[in-house]
């Protein structure tokens, strides 16, 4: 199985239209530079979430050679889309669209497994839960799409997974993804700043990516076809207010709210230990992926998270249900990861979860 601690995109009543504060704490403003510096990290931007409301939020660094980065810029967020695809997908269930449970098949196959009886045991619940069995790519076995493992016996972290859901939901419901998401969630959410593909508005707004060296690259933007995997562009304030919504289980069912985040495969003994860096005392004591999130359970409180990596790009998001806090946090630098902790530290002291998330920037 795959380890869960390996993957960076894995770990990684509010009021929607809450404003947030103008500035962040001394502390993180402060020090905020220095963490650029010394890390080789272009920009960072942040927002934090305190008693179910956005806080604040803060940005440092530059969005492109010159330009500083604000709260408005824009920032590809990687598989931090995958959060977002997953809760359109719930909300079309929730209103009867689709089912998470029927066989996928009984609506769309891909043509690569079409002679594979197997596609039929995949259904939506396990495709949000990355256990198709599907390789995280299909570049990946040849650029054919194969079944490594057979559907929901193991977690297997696989983008065409959340690719295979997306077209079954459209040819299911026959609404356009797009449309789904704008109808469904950022609509009623307020994420004006939010779009899977390019739109007028991205125009002098975007944080241009970083590779390891400080290097700029060209910004991966999808002209058309929508990605429920990869390349949604948004601000910190908008994938806030999407995460108070999450924890509110606003647009969505009693029946499936109580579902999200329950887990079939217990993932601990996979990620801890070994060489993998993380101690078993700094363990969580459960590890599972739910429907668009990976739950880590602790002592009396439980982190829901997920993260985002590309070439020039490492994003995280987490909130704790118990307190109703959560943190967000974008860069466009393929060495982002490396800042988290030290944010983090300012705002979620959770000493156990640091231990990973330093585990996890190395």
């Amino acid at each position: 199985m795959k380890s869960w601690i390996l993957p960076v995109g894995l770990l990684l009543a509010g009021c929607a239209h809450e404003p947030a504060a103008e500035s962040a704490p001394a502390s993180i403003s402060s020090a905020a530079p220095q963490w650029l510096a010394e890390e080789n990290v272009a920009s960072v931007a942040i927002a934090f979430i305190e008693h179910g409301r956005v806080s604040w939020t803060a940005a440092y660094g530059e969005q492109s050679p010159g330009v500083p980065a604000t709260p408005d810029t824009l920032y590809n967020v990687a598989s931090l889309a995958k959060p977002i695809s997953a809760e359109v997908m719930l909300r079309v269930a929730s209103e009867g669209g689709v089912s998470l449970d029927e066989p996928m098949s009984r609506h769309w196959v891909d043509p690569d497994i079409a002679t594979d009886p197997r596609r039929d045991l995949l259904t939506l619940r396990i495709a949000l839960s990355h256990r198709t069995g599907f390789p995280n790519w299909r570049r990946m076995t040849d650029g054919v799409l194969a079944f490594q493992n057979e559907p929901g016996s193991a977690f297997t972290y696989a983008g065409e997974g959340y690719e295979y859901a997306r077209r079954y939901t459209q040819a299911r419901t026959g609404e356009d993804f797009e449309q789904s998401s704008q109808r469904l969630v950022f609509d009623p959410i307020g994420m004006p700043s939010t779009a899977y593909t390019r739109r007028d508005w991205f125009a002098d707004r975007i944080a241009v990516p970083h590779d390891e060296s400080g290097a700029t690259l060209q910004p991966d933007i999808n002209d058309s076809e929508v990605l429920a995997s990869d390349d949604l562009y948004t601000t910190v304030g908008d994938y806030a207010r999407f995460v108070i919504s999450v924890m509110n289980n606003e647009g969505i069912s009693v029946e499936i709210a109580a579902q999200r985040l329950t887990y079939e495969l217990e993932l601990r003994d996979s990620g801890c230990g070994g060489d993998t860096g993380l101690s078993m005392e700094a363990c969580p004591l459960g590890v599972g992926m739910g429907m668009g999130w990976m739950v880590f359970r602790y002592q009396g409180e439980t982190v829901v998270t997920h993260g985002g990596s590309d070439a020039g790009e490492q994003t995280l998001a987490f909130f704790v249900p118990e307190r109703r806090i959560g943190v967000v946090m974008f860069t466009n630098s393929a060495n982002g990861k490396r800042v988290f902790p030290q944010i983090v530290a300012q705002l979620y002291p959770n000493q156990n979860y640091l231990v990973l998330l330093r585990a996890q920037a190395r």
